[in-house]
């Protein structure tokens, strides 16, 4: 997916000037890295809501207007109100074709109401990981990577290391092996687990 921002640099900085931006339906922020200096921006604030609530903004190359210049940026930080639905400050990173990111990349998973752990013995999917960090160049890196759990029985998981990568995305090196997801018993403890207690 193809995300584009409209902004325009702002030359007033401070607190101040960032509680009349805010006023006026803008959001303050900020594009750092690569070769130029940062510049401090401006955007639309209704406009950046919407792109926050999906996904794919947060995982996804954006192209960036800055007073009609476009740069490929990535979303590296925002801040929002404690309760109120409003963006406070925003932050992007330039991207360069040629580095490696390291950017967190969403989970999306499939097959779970066809899993045999689910289907036949009525066990419950247990998320335990939503999102992976990876490296990539800014060409290969993927909105979501897909856990497929159609062959899941009660008992199963799935670890960082059988996760199927897009080409040329890595995992980010993990000190363990982590349990992605798996498919637990509804009593919640796994029923080979508690075939073993019973054996034992």
């Amino acid at each position: 997916m193809q995300f584009e921002l409209i902004a325009q640099a702002r030359t007033l900085q401070g607190t101040g000037a960032s509680r009349r931006l805010r006023r006026a339906g803008t959001v303050p922020g900020i594009v750092y890295g690569g070769e130029a200096a940062p510049v401090a921006i401006e955007t639309n604030h209704n406009d950046l809501l919407l792109k926050l609530k999906k996904e794919a903004f947060h995982a996804s190359i954006i192209n960036i207007v800055i007073d009609g210049k476009k740069e490929q940026v990535l979303l590296r930080d925002f801040q929002t109100h404690a309760y109120k639905p409003l963006v406070l400050h925003i932050d992007f990173q330039r991207v360069d074709a040629t580095h490696e990111l390291h950017i967190k990349v969403p989970l999306h998973f499939i097959n779970e109401e066809v899993a045999p752990g689910v289907k036949l013995n009525g066990g419950l999917v247990n998320h335990v990981l939503t999102e992976v960090d990876v490296h990539c160049l800014a060409k290969d890196l993927p909105e979501f990577i897909e856990v497929d759990l159609a062959a899941l029985k009660v008992g199963d998981s799935i670890h960082l290391s059988q996760l199927k990568l897009p080409n040329g995305v890595k995992l980010v090196a993990h000190t363990s092996d982590d349990v992605v997801v798996g498919i637990v018993g509804k009593g919640g403890a796994s029923e080979a687990a508690e075939g073993e207690a019973a054996a034992e």
